[in-house]
């Protein structure tokens, strides 16, 4: 049987396919404080058991988008993330030493170190978009530009939950064009768009 804290996430990663147009191959990080979601204060009572629940949801939405989940540690590992190793060769990231545990590393990414195929830590991504339950502070491994995303459930559990996408930074001042059909009939191509 579900429990409320997957069904409201689900809604979330449901909510968030209809927003965003994932690639094949993104990063996806998950920043959660199980203790927040729990109705403690971050770092004092979570557990494996809430991890276990959320877990699953997102393997299940990473797979169905191609994308690489990277789970946010917490204070006590300077919020290094647990990752497959497939992403970090893919993204060229160096592994450190640490193996996240509920004390050091929070009880979601010692869970996903636990159930990945080939977990790594590293210290720091780029990531494209993600999730963050219990006001873990991801934006430190977001991509520049950060967009904040919206979405109707505003709580797991009692852990407030926001999510973000990124964007290419816009540049060039007033005079620049970010349309791409403008520049499209302007040369004739896209060559240096992306």
């Amino acid at each position: 049987m579900q429990s409320l804290w997957q069904l409201q996430l689900e809604e979330v990663l449901s909510e968030l396919e209809q927003q965003i147009a994932f690639k094949e191959g993104q990063l996806f990080v998950v920043g959660c404080s199980t203790s927040e979601v729990a109705g403690e204060r971050i770092g004092t009572g979570g557990g494996l058991d809430i991890a276990e629940s959320l877990f699953e949801p997102l393997r299940v939405f990473a797979e169905r988008h191609g994308l690489f989940l990277a789970f946010q540690g917490c204070e006590h590992i300077n919020r290094a993330l647990t990752i497959e190793r497939a992403a970090a060769e893919r993204y060229g990231l160096e592994p450190v030493s640490v193996v996240p545990v509920a004390k050091a590393g929070g009880s979601m990414s010692a869970y996903a170190f636990m159930n990945m195929s080939d977990p790594v830590v590293v210290e720091e991504i780029a990531a494209h978009a993600g999730v963050d339950i219990g006001q873990t502070m991801i934006g430190m491994h977001l991509k520049r530009v950060a967009v904040p995303v919206r979405t109707s459930v505003k709580l797991i559990g009692e852990a407030i939950v926001s999510s973000a996408t990124t964007r290419p930074k816009l540049i060039g001042g007033v005079r620049a064009s970010y349309d791409r059909q403008v520049l499209q009939s302007r040369e004739g191509k896209t060559d240096g768009i992306d």
